[in-house]
């Protein structure tokens, strides 16, 4: 009878934790002026890197990508389906969600960034995490 208690709360933290996750990215997308980039994690770049030789062409080459963010800069885009985690990082002057996309989770955390955008990097990090 009382197992039921701790897997509804489980999900009322999962949906709390989710709700959250969805305000910070949609507040951060209504940023206009972007944020500065913070990098890439390094377990992260290698995966990247190894998609673009195993898919090559299928997207814009992970290096051209961090070019572009570092020397533009970065915002926070809203796929789709936001509810299902389709939030992305983009270069600030980017549209295109298909080929110029990393992950919030995979961007650094610094000390001096943007307390929004840190949160919600901090909440990717976590979602990938439990995956």
């Amino acid at each position: 009878m009382f197992e039921s208690f701790p897997n509804q709360n489980q999900e009322n933290s999962k949906e709390r934790e989710k709700k959250e996750y969805l305000e910070l990215a949609e507040t951060l997308s209504q940023n206009l002026e972007g944020f500065t980039f913070p990098g890439i994690e390094s377990q992260w770049y290698s995966k990247l890197k190894a998609d673009d030789e195993e898919y090559p062409g299928f997207s814009t080459p992970t290096d051209e990508i961090i070019e572009r963010m570092k020397s533009e800069g970065i915002k926070i885009v809203l796929g789709a389906h936001p509810e299902n985690g389709d939030v992305y990082a983009l270069p600030k002057e980017s549209s295109d969600i298909e080929n110029d996309m990393i992950f919030p989770g995979h961007l650094n955390v610094t000390d001096d960034m943007n307390e929004t955008l840190k949160s919600l990097i901090l909440a990717h990090k976590k979602r990938l995490a439990e995956k």
